[in-house]
Order: structure tokens, then sequence, then C-alpha cells
């Protein structure tokens, strides 16, 4: 097989490149790294879209066959034998149809497994060509469509790509142009995250120059959803360029997981807190009311307000950050200082002296102390802890611009750990202080000593071998430095704040605050996106409203907006009772319609007394365990109950059944809370006291709505508290 052979070359490749030797100079080096990164990508494609490889073909109205695959392949004679989905012959794949055939006799959707074709299934599009072409109509195949098929199929732990059975809708915002903000709103089940992560390949097809080098950035809610959609890339061919993070772990150094409530998150995330912190920064600017004595090397001078005053003006006035600018207030102090020990010696400065009056006030201790406590270097954590800790520094920087009761719902310990809420706070922190200026220095004068060295060896070089018409051997080195980066791009990027993306993708963006929003903006200067979510499911007290609120401040009306209507995942009779909560809930959003009506109507259950004790639970648990076969369960509780619930549904299971935890959806059945299942999909959801998962968050109805619309079979409610309104069996 082609595939086989393709692979065995990339394996050759790779294998020979490895063993080869180089000259040693830095321009080989980095050459054959850069060799081998590029085969050992190639060889990670072609395993990865193996299952599948090919899926569609095209009868054309001039006679062609076309095959459509996951990846484009041609033979040696450069004859093409599969085309990838992305490219343009590939489209009328998914946009056409009867009315508007473009020229497709026939589509034909092709299942392989484990490469053996499995089923096959025909449309064709035009009935009158088709039957001109003389093709004999018995060979057409025509079943319950891809579709279909594709939406019956029991769940896993894994998402799966959609490649195969991408509607007409589904494609043209995949296929939208690269630049701008596009906002792709969609009810549940609408497909919005894996539109989005095709999107993600199609862009890194279709613009590769452009953004592959500086990466795309796909951000999801969660650990346990990025494990559950860190398959979809890879099958569709695209992996290396791409970087995966939950808006908690976007401040390198910071994996942030901890939970607070939700009127700390909103507080956080209001944009009030920019101005908070810039004046944090601004009070590590300090002052002094009077002259302080410094011993120099047994000479008294004093460090007059004035010399601080003017050295605070010259260092703002540089409009550098904290750090940065800590530099020029530090050298303008000391040319103050400089003076006053020489007048004090009754001398002049001059050249002569100059470097000797300055060495000996940078040997003070007194002058170091002095001038480090009115303008010291800080981390941003460091500002931020302080913040939170103490009372006093926060009610300076806070000013009027936070109440008495928000600035005490941020009190807490030094100790405490980081919640999501921290990070776009520790990130507007980072771009106020800049970097410490003295681990500048150190990384210039490591840097230094990496050319010094470099420089020596290309000299060596060319001692040994020549060469020297190709330039100096400064000139060898420098070319090299810098210009072939060793790690990954999510290697790279992961461990650099300032990391400009070429395009990012948010994921059930509609959770993020408005500060969340500043950070992502700092990410992608050129304003590129793709944000997915619905207004009608954030649960978020920071959240966002609508999309206007989030994009407006930064891209004013200059965004464009598509709209998924069509729910494939939850069925029709579980679709109608989650937009009757929605509408009792008072939201104006328009739930999406289903595209198919399910087997099974929604069941409920009243117990009496407390669920998680009650028999009952463990009996329908085990019994829809049971009806999902190799498929998946969810349990889904508010967050006070799940760990009761837990315990339950363990008790009922056997062990290894049941997952718990919203790190991971490699058991069967799992228990989880709405935030934990947002995104997801399972074939059966047990719901437990819906009621007590609207009374715990302030949009209770909008994590409702997300929990009914999680299945893709079957939803039985188990409560005793009385059902919300609108869920009425």
């Amino acid at each position: 097989m082609l595939l086989d052979e393709l692979r065995e070359q990339a394996r050759v490749a790779l294998d020979s490149t490895a063993r080869s030797g180089t000259v040693g100079t830095p321009g080989a080096r980095s050459e054959r790294d850069a060799f081998m990164r590029l085969y050992g990508q190639r060889v990670r494609t072609l395993l990865d879209v193996e299952n599948r490889l090919c899926f569609g073909r095209l009868d054309l109205a001039d006679g062609v066959r076309r095959y459509v695959g996951r990846i484009g392949i041609s033979d040696e004679a450069r004859q093409e034998l599969l085309v990838d989905w992305r490219a343009p012959a590939a489209e009328p794949f998914y946009q056409a149809t009867a009315a508007r055939p473009e020229g497709v006799l026939r589509r034909r959707q092709i299942s392989i497994t484990n490469r053996y074709v499995t089923d096959v299934q025909d449309e064709v599009l035009d009935l009158e060509g088709f039957e001109a072409s003389g093709v004999d109509g018995s060979h057409v195949v025509v079943g319950e469509g891809a579709l279909f098929a594709s939406l019956d199929a029991a769940r896993s732990g894994r998402m799966r790509d959609i490649v195969a059975t991408i509607q007409a809708d589904q494609d043209e915002v995949i296929r939208a142009p690269l630049a701008g903000v596009l906002v792709v709103q969609g009810g549940p089940g609408t497909g919005k995250t894996a539109v989005a992560l095709h999107r993600a390949a199609f862009l890194l097809y279709a613009n590769r120059e452009r953004i592959a080098r500086s990466g795309v950035l796909v951000i999801g809610p969660n650990r346990v959803f990025l494990r559950y959609i860190d398959q979809v890339l890879p099958a569709l061919g695209e992996a290396d360029a791409v970087v995966m993070s939950t808006p908690g772990e976007l401040f390198p150094g910071v994996v942030a997981t901890a939970t607070e409530a939700p009127a700390v998150v909103a507080v956080k995330g209001d944009l009030r807190m920019a101005d908070v912190l810039k004046r944090a920064v601004e009070r590590r600017q300090r002052m002094i009311n009077s002259g302080r004595a410094l011993d120099v090397e047994g000479t008294t001078i004093r460090l007059q307000p004035r010399y601080v005053r003017e050295a605070r003006e010259v260092a703002r006035r540089s409009r550098a950050p904290h750090n940065v600018a800590r530099k020029t207030f530090v050298q303008h102090v000391l040319r103050s200082l400089v003076r006053a020990l020489a007048a004090a010696r009754g001398t002049e400065v001059d050249d002569d002296n100059r470097a000797t009056l300055n060495a000996e006030l940078l040997e003070s201790r007194d002058v170091r102390r002095e001038v480090n406590l009115l303008w010291m270097p800080i981390t941003p954590q460091r500002l931020l802890r302080d913040l939170y800790a103490d009372p006093a520094l926060l009610g300076e920087a806070a000013g009027r611009s936070l109440t008495r009761d928000e600035r005490d719902l941020l009190h807490r310990d030094r100790t405490a750990p980081w919640t999501t809420a921290d990070v776009p706070l520790l990130d507007e922190a980072a771009e106020l202080l800049g970097e410490d200026d003295s681990a500048d220095e150190a990384e210039r004068m490591r840097a230094e000593a990496e050319q010094r060295a470099e420089v020596a060896y290309a000299r060596q070089v060319q001692d040994t071998f020549g060469g020297a018409e190709f330039g100096t051997a400064e000139e060898l080195a420098s070319r090299y430095a810098g210009s072939w980066a060793l790690g990954s791009v999510a290697e790279r990027a992961g461990a650099d704040r300032s990391w400009a993306y070429g395009h990012v993708v948010v994921d059930e963006a509609q959770e993020l605050s408005a500060m969340a929003w500043r950070l992502l903006m700092r990410l992608c200067p050129s304003r590129s996106f793709t944000i997915v979510g619905d207004v009608a499911q954030t649960g978020s007290a920071a959240g966002a409203a609508a999309w206007s609120d989030v994009l407006d401040p930064y891209v004013g009306d200059r965004w464009r907006l598509a709209e998924l209507t069509v729910n494939y995942r939850t069925p029709e009779q579980v679709m109608d009772l989650a937009a009757a909560v929605l509408a009792a809930g008072g939201s104006s959003v328009q739930a999406p319609t289903s595209a198919r009506v399910g087997r099974d109507n929604p069941q409920f259950t009243r117990v009496d007394g407390d669920v998680a004790s009650s028999p009952a639970l463990a009996e329908i648990v085990v019994d829809e365990h049971r009806r999902a076969g190799d498929g998946t369960l969810v349990v889904i509780t508010s967050s006070a109950d799940h760990d009761d619930v837990a315990d339950a549904v363990r008790k009922a299971l056997p062990d290894g059944v049941v997952t718990a935890s919203s790190d991971s959806l490699e058991s069967p059945v799992s228990v989880l809370t709405v935030a934990a299942a947002k995104g997801l999909e399972f074939d059966g959801v047990v719901l437990v006291e819906p009621a007590r998962i609207v009374a715990e968050s302030v949009r209770g109805v909008n994590d409702l709505y997300v929990a009914l619309t999680r299945p893709t079979q079957r939803l039985h409610v188990v409560h005793h508290d009385a059902l919300p309104p609108g869920l009425a069996p």
C-alpha cells in the first residue's frame, strides 16, 4: 500500500539523518536537527491518519473520479490518488447538493475499518447526468446516511473527528478566511467544537507559511476537555503547530486549578482590576519625605527627596514596565549621588573619577538598601500575593475602583493556591512589571559567553577547512544564532509569556471574563480568532452575556458572526425539555433544532429523602450503564452533592467502572459537576437533583440547560426536591 511505502521512506530518511555526521558547524548541526524534526513529523502524521485514510469519492460530470481523504497522496508519477479534505478540489464533497450539484453526479461515503471497506453509501446529486453517464443504477448503495449512522454510534472517552460527515453550514465556517475575528455561536450539540478544530486544521493547511511558525492556540475550559479532544487534530494531519491550553495555564509556570466563590470570580474578572494593578505597581515606586544619611567608604552623604522625585519622573517618562524602568531610575539616582559624594570630598566629577565614585556607591550597603527599597524589582506572583494578603496595600491600590465588600472578597492568605481567575491578573501584572533587569543582565552575559564560544568554534572550522569567502567567523556564528529553534512550537510558546500566536481558537468562550479577554488579545496581536460558544450556556459569574460586550472594546464592530442552528447530538425529546427550561428562566436565546428523534423519552424518578443514599439511584445507574453497552454514561450533580453521589455510584458498580474525577474520562461511567461536563457528550445522562444545580450558581438555569443537553441517547432525572420551572415530565 502506498501509505506504507510513504511511512517507510520517511522512517529511512529519519534514521539516515540521525546517523549522519556533520562538519560540526552551528549551521550544519541546526540543519540536521531541522530535517530530523521534519521527517519525524512526517512519520507521526502518516501514523495518525491511518484510521479512515480515505472516506469519500466524487463521480464528476466530466468523467473524473476523485477520492477524498485525511491527507493528499500522489504516486511516483505525481498523479493525485487522494485529495486532502481541505483542498479546494474537495469542497464539493461537503457543499454540493441536489439543488446545486456543482458538477458532481454521485457522492459516495466510505467506511473503512482496519483497511477494509465496511460500508458505502451513495447520494446521486444529478440524476439526469448520472443516468446519461451509463453507470449501472444497481451499483448505487442507499442507506440511512453516514451522518445519522455516526450520530447513533456509541460514544467513548475521546472525541471523534467529523471530517467524513461535515455538513454544508459547518463547512462554510471551517473554510472562512483567516483574517479577523469569527464568532461561531451555536447551541448544544451543533458541532461547535468539532467545527473549531477542523477549522484550525484547515487554516494550517491553507495558510501554513503565515501561521505554522507562530502556531495556533486552542483554549478549552479544562484539562479533561482537552484530553477529550486531543486526538482530533492529529487524526486530521495536524498537531505539531498546535498548542492546547486551559485558561488556568496561560501564564507560564502556573497551573491554576483551585476554585473560589462566584462573587470572587466576578470581582477578579472585572476590568476595574486592570486599574487596581496599575496603581499597585505605581505604589511600588516609593518617595521619601526627608533626606537619608548614607555611609560610602566612611563618607556620609544624604539621599535627598528631590533626587528620588527627579529619577522617578525620568523613569516613568520612559513608559517602560516597572522592572525595566528601574534601571533608568537607579542610574539617575546614582548620578545625583555621585555629585553629592564628590562634593562631600571637596572634588569635582570628571572622566577620571566618575567610574571610581560610582563603584564606591554600588559597594555601599546603605546605598543598595535605600535604592532597592525605593524601586524594588518584583514578580507578578509577589505583587498579587501581597495585594491579597495585605488589606492596607489593596486599599491603597483599589482607591475608589472597588468597594470595601469587594476588597474583603479578595482577601486571602499568601499561601493560597492560584485560581483560574488569578491567571489574567498575573499576566496583567507581568505586562506592567516587565522582566527583572537583573535577570536580563544575567541572561545577556550568558548569551554573550555562548556567542564567544560559537565564534571561536567557527574560527577553528575556518582554519581547518577554509571557507573565509563566506564571511568572518563572527558573521558565520551570528548567521545561525537563534535561527533554528530546537523546541517545537508548543515547547517554545509554553515557556514564553510574550509569544504571539498566528491564530487563536477559544472554545466555551462565553465563560471567559473581561480580564481574560485582555490576556487573549495580547497573545494574538493580529486579532485572528475563532471564538466558539453559546451565551445561553454561560455559567461563570464573570462570563459574557453578549458577544458585543466582549469584542467591541478591541475590534469595534469588525467581527463576523456565524450561527449553527442544528443540534446533531441531543434527541428531540430531550432538546425540547432543555428549551423549555431555558425559556422558563427568561432567556431570549433560541435553542437549536434537533436533527433526529430519539428512541427514548426522558425519564423522571422521584425518591424519598436524600438521593445519594437512596437505593433507587444505585438501581438507575446500574440499569443505565447496562443500556449504554459499549457507550458512556455520566452522572451529573451539583458541586455540593458530587462526593456523596460519587461514593454511592462506586458502591453500585464494579471496581474500575467509575471515574469521579474531572481529570479523566477513561472509564465507562463518570460522575461530574456541570462545569466538568461542559463541552462533553455521553450516550446516557443521569441528572441528580436539578434544583440544587440551579440554586448553586447565579446563572443556574444556564447550568441546568448545559446538563440536560449532554446525552446522545437517554436522559434520566432523579430528584427529591421540586423540579425547576420548565422541567416537567
